[in-house]
């Protein structure tokens, strides 16, 4: 867990001087030593083998930047094998952090500082990196044979491929086993802490708090008190080694991000760390214990391991043995009259589509979370897209509706939880929640929320009769619907008096008695696509500054972070452009149809082939023009805003 923190807007006053790249001009630290320069923002690329430790580093300087008060985005980066050859492209594992003293959106585009642990971790990111950026080379890694894996015939370090960056050659390895001589340690042993010496040198070289860091090492290894102090020993090594090498003759600092936030209390979060707490959120706002059925999947399985956490909030998980059974015992649940929940991503939600039928067929509230990976089939599991959009709307037999909810941001995540519940509960259906690996994994502040704020999501249970036969006998109908929602009556089992008949075949009108008449059949399906079709969503909002912009830009999902830098781009370049994001995809807003007609384009950026455009070509009419990507990695803002510029002057 990451520590809670200040507001920024209580925090120290922006920097002055603006740019990522360092300016030419700086100051003297108050002690005459090294030249400090002030940034305004900086994008960190921490680069590595899959055993380097590149998430926890890229973690922990996360933590300590989210402390100090910046603003910023991650953009965590795993192999897609569990272990791939070290030292090999596909072993490579990366952590991207933009951090700034104003409020941003993405990751970054290009990193102004490369972390790179072997050659393999070099080769795999310099293609991104832009010239004149600096690159810290951990050069004991630079051998013959971890280079030949790569095919680096000779060293990169020494042919004159990286004259056009700021190279800082480092024998990161070397340094740290001779900081961990007195621990004793093995020379494996002692290697494996070489990351957070790295993590040391970074932070003195941006000025990140320690403290924590010390903290948080010291209770990871509480148990092994001597690997505990070896990491510390590491990481003070690193900061030393900054503060007293030639090679290092500059250090920056990059501000608090005084103004970008309103004041309140803000934490760093993860996407699925966001949903998890949205989720527990809903249960304690609804009054219902918090069921979840669930078989760990890539990348969802960290919301389970959340929630398993939290039995002191009523929260229930069930680690069940296949896709099919999780969403069975959620199911199951939500029938028991709890607030249930399964999770998975892309794959699992093929496995469980027979289950989201019955539960459209039993109107029963279910919270299917789906964080989505690349695809088809297992795909590529550590990868982000956006192409389950369909299967969402789509992917059962029969006509089976489900409302969908999708979250924009990391913190975003906690809202949408709670959106999704809202229409769950209220409308007495299954939901779609569409995160994916992107949001799921990145990080961002979020407000912690006010709880008395939250909305009041308690539904009314059954408690006996709600309908009067031709001869005056009082009986339970449970299809009998309210005349606003359409939903039905939701009746605990075991409640006397609302004994009632549950299963998949089609239900008669009113009384829930199988029924294989035709016209009921009809009526049944049209009411249950009536019930979604009404479900009371708010308008999309457009933000069109000049309010005569020609060119509509509309997302959905992750994309937002993405979009909206590239629209900040447009427009200071002079264009004029607008931009509206859906959180709601079934229904879609009511006003959706009245704004798309009052654009003459409408670009739809989405990582999939464009899956929203052709639902918005379908139901509107409109030449909604696609800009896709399905690379496994989020757009890049300067990528987009090129798009949008082309589509403006075409």
């Amino acid at each position: 867990m990451t520590s809670q923190v200040s507001s920024p807007a209580e925090q120290a006053e922006p920097a002055d001087q603006r740019g990522g790249q360092p300016p030419a001009g700086g100051q003297r630290s108050a002690d005459g030593g090294k030249e400090v320069r002030r940034l305004d923002r900086v994008i960190i690329r921490f680069a590595g083998d899959s055993g380097d430790g590149m998430q926890l580093t890229g973690d922990r300087f996360t933590s300590e930047t989210a402390s100090f008060g910046n603003d910023l985005s991650t953009l965590p980066n795993f192999p897609a094998e569990i272990r791939a050859p070290a030292g090999t492209l596909p072993g490579v594992s990366s952590f991207q952090l933009h951090f700034a003293d104003h409020d941003i959106l993405t990751p970054g585009d290009a990193p102004n500082v490369l972390v790179a642990m072997n050659p393999a971790a070099l080769k795999a990111n310099l293609p991104d990196v832009p010239r004149g950026a600096e690159i810290i080379v951990n050069t004991d890694e630079f051998t013959k044979r971890p280079m030949a894996k790569v095919g680096y015939d000779q060293s990169p370090l020494e042919d004159g491929s990286l004259d056009g960056y700021r190279v800082h050659p480092v024998p990161l390895t070397t340094l740290t086993i001779e900081a961990l001589k007195e621990f004793g340690l093995s020379r494996k042993e002692a290697e494996r802490s070489k990351n957070m010496f790295a993590l040391g040198l970074l932070s003195w070289m941006y000025h990140r708090p320690t403290e924590n860091t010390e903290k948080f090492l010291r209770q990871k290894f509480a148990k092994k008190p001597q690997i505990a102090e070896a990491n510390v020993a590491a990481f003070r090594a690193g900061w030393n080694f900054g503060e007293t090498t030639e090679d290092f003759a500059v250090s920056y600092e990059v501000a608090p991000a005084s103004t970008a936030f309103p004041t309140g209390t803000y934490r760093n979060i993860s996407g699925n760390l966001a949903l998890s707490y949205g989720l527990i959120a809903a249960s304690r706002q609804a009054d219902l214990p918090l069921f979840l059925g669930s078989y760990p999947i890539t990348p969802a399985s960290d919301i389970l391991h959340e929630l398993s956490k939290h039995k002191n909030f009523g929260v229930r998980s069930f680690q069940a043995e296949d896709e099919i059974a999780g969403i069975g015992a959620a199911l199951g649940a939500a029938f028991g009259g709890s607030l249930a929940v399964t999770t998975t991503s892309g794959p699992g939600v093929a496995l469980k589509s027979e289950t989201i039928g019955l539960a459209v067929s039993l109107e029963l509230p279910l919270l299917v979370i789906d964080i989505q990976r690349g695809g088809p089939s297992t795909g590529l599991p550590t990868k982000t897209e956006q192409a389950d959009l369909l299967q969402a709307m789509y992917g059962r037999n029969g006509e089976a509706p489900v409302p969908i909810v999708a979250p924009k941001t990391p913190a975003d995540c906690f809202d949408a939880a709670l959106e999704a519940a809202r229409i769950a509960l209220t409308y007495r259906t299954p939901v779609f929640l569409l995160s994916d690996g992107y949001l799921a994994n990145g990080s961002e502040p979020w407000q912690v929320p006010d709880v008395d704020k939250l909305p009041d999501l308690r539904v009314q249970f059954a408690a006996g009769p709600n309908h009067v036969l031709a001869d005056g006998t009082e009986v339970f109908w449970p299809y009998k619907r309210d005349p606003e929602t359409l939903a039905r009556p939701w009746a605990v089992p075991g409640t006397p008096g609302l004994e009632h008949r549950i299963g998949g075949i089609e239900k008669q009108d009113g009384t829930g008695n199988i029924s294989y008449d035709p016209a009921n059949h009809d009526h049944m399906v049209r009411i249950r696509q009536a019930k979604v079709d009404g479900i009371a969503v708010p308008d999309i909002e457009v933000d069109d500054p000049t309010g005569d912009a020609r060119t509509l830009v509309l997302g959905w999902g992750s994309t937002y972070g993405p979009i909206t830098a590239a629209v900040r781009r447009v427009r200071t370049a002079g264009d004029r452009i607008a931009q509206a994001h859906l959180r709601h995809l079934n229904p879609f807003p009511a006003n959706l149809g009245t704004v798309l007609e009052g654009y003459e384009k409408v670009v739809v950026p989405e990582m999939n082939l464009g899956q929203l455009a052709t639902l918005l070509r379908a139901r509107y009419l409109v030449d909604a023009r696609s800009f896709t990507q399905v690379r496994g990695l989020p757009f890049k803002a300067e990528q987009l805003a090129t798009a949008l510029k082309e589509a403006i002057d075409d």
